[in-house]
């Protein structure tokens, strides 16, 4: 693949952990804008070069950072627009609940041991008092006086642990008009409880809500399963994929008159994957329930199934044991090989992988994807076609300070893994540390967006930077 060299052009600096960067245009507006949520809780719009206050939720949000040392996944983490945001003002959110914190699902880290079959049947027990926190999805409403209020909740999800709530997790599908919400596997390390492969369990899902179907509810439970779901909630709920790890959110291409999906989903020790697909078939909630109560199998041709905690990208999932002699000599020993036989056929086959720890001089190795974008401007003719990718940090051995990565890669029509290439970027951070956090695009997917943060902390307040990706100056 060719190398391709862009520039990054600073929008705006100096704020909070961004989230999500996307555009779109404001009711009596005639431009399109770029809108950044922070994770704090913020959400910003940009307008006549200026940084403007679209909405702060931050009395909303969860109490970040606090139990642990400033590293937190939890916080304001999905924010979507209607696809009529323009006549009806609707946008969507989702958020960690402040005042919801609680023990969490274990009372210590988690690792499986295949000689221990207690550690491979875990079950997630007492959750109405051992979970982590509560995280909720949001209708609200801009207001004609430039206000915004909430008109209601729909979903109110309980969380096992910290970490793998998802990011960048609400975007509307142009193919059905559905707002997809797509969730991590709850956490820990290695699934636990194998939360991402049960049908009823909500977590490590991709999921498409009809928005469309008017469901208010005053006091809607909390759940972490579908079944514990009220039936007009249940109706609204389609199932497109399983077996997500934790993932960036979703994108789509146009190619025709079809659209390619493209999932991207952290890995554990690894590998990072990206998925791509074009047809599936996905699975009403009514319909995973009525298999459930019945004790069958519901029919999964064209389900998607990503594999994970068996399968992490193209591989079984696997316990690394360190050699301290050589670490080339690590022992990989798969963790749940009944599982991997088991999801073998089922699963769908990445479209590339790259791993934690690469030899290849002309790559790099991965800590976490951070975002999956379809490409489909001509600034950046290089690019045009691709789907570019963060990563988090390059994981090498230098010392800091610390740069993440961005990448791209193309489909493959024989449905064979793909490689990729390193995009080089010519911006001089100097001695900070940049975590490439987000990426974000436009309506048409003719502009990147680039989030950069300057610590791992996002109690680190005000570290951030909004960049444009544009073609080498």
């Amino acid at each position: 693949m060719i190398k391709v060299k862009v520039s990054l052009r600073p929008i705006v600096s100096k704020i909070n952990l961004p989230t999500v960067l996307k555009t779109t245009i404001l009711p009596g507006d005639s431009i399109e804008r770029l809108f950044i949520a922070t994770q704090v809780g913020e959400i910003f719009y940009i307008g006549n070069g200026v940084i403007k206050t679209f909405l702060d939720i931050r009395p909303r949000v969860i109490k970040l950072g606090a139990s642990s040392g400033g590293y937190d996944e939890r916080g304001l983490l999905g924010l979507a627009f209607h696809p009529e945001f323009f006549y009806n003002g609707l946008f969507y959110l989702h958020y960690s609940i402040a005042g919801t914190q609680g023990p969490g699902a274990l009372p210590k880290p988690f690792k499986p041991n295949p000689c221990d079959p207690r550690t491979l049947n875990l079950r997630w027990i007492n959750r109405e008092t051992q979970y982590d926190h509560i995280d909720t999805v949001e209708e609200w409403i801009l207001l004609s006086n430039g206000q915004s209020q909430k008109r209601r909740t729909l979903l109110n999800l309980r969380r096992p642990f910290l970490n793998h709530n998802g990011v960048n997790s609400l975007n509307f599908s142009p193919e059905t008009g559905k707002l997809v919400l797509t969730t991590g596997d709850g956490g820990s390390g290695y699934d636990p409880f194998n939360l991402s492969q049960d049908d009823m369990e909500i977590a490590g899902k991709i999921i498409e809500i009809d928005v469309d179907k008017n469901t208010f509810f005053y006091d809607l439970p909390v759940v972490s399963r579908f079944n514990e779901l009220p039936a007009p909630i249940q109706e609204t709920l389609t199932v497109i994929a399983k077996g997500v790890r934790n993932i960036p959110g979703i994108s789509y291409q146009r190619l025709y008159n079809q659209y390619i999906k493209y999932v991207g989903n952290v890995g554990q020790d690894l590998v990072e994957s990206i998925f791509s697909f074009v047809h599936y078939k996905p699975i009403p909630v009514t319909q995973l329930i009525q298999a459930y109560l019945m004790k069958s199998e519901p029919d999964q041709e064209g389900f998607i199934n990503f594999g994970w905690r068996a399968w992490e990208g193209a591989f079984p999932a696997s316990i690394i044991s360190s050699c301290s002699v050589n670490p080339n000599l690590d022992e990989k020993t798969i963790a749940y090989y009944n599982e991997a036989v088991k999801t073998s056929v089922r699963r769908l086959q990445p479209l590339i992988c790259y791993f934690h720890k690469e030899p290849r001089p002309d790559k790099y190795g991965g800590t976490a994807l951070t975002g999956v974008q379809a490409y489909m401007g001509n600034g950046i003719p290089e690019l045009t076609g691709s789907v570019v990718f963060t990563d988090l940090a390059r994981n090498e051995e230098s010392q800091p300070p610390v740069r993440g990565v961005l990448a791209y890669t193309k489909v493959r029509t024989d449905c064979k893994l793909n490689d990729f290439s390193v995009i080089e970027t010519d911006y001089n951070f100097g001695t900070q540390s940049a975590y490439y956090v987000s990426l974000g695009t436009n309506l048409d997917q003719t502009r990147l967006y680039l989030g950069v943060f300057g610590s791992m902390k996002v109690t680190d307040f005000n570290q951030g930077t909004v960049y444009e990706i544009v073609r080498e100056l």
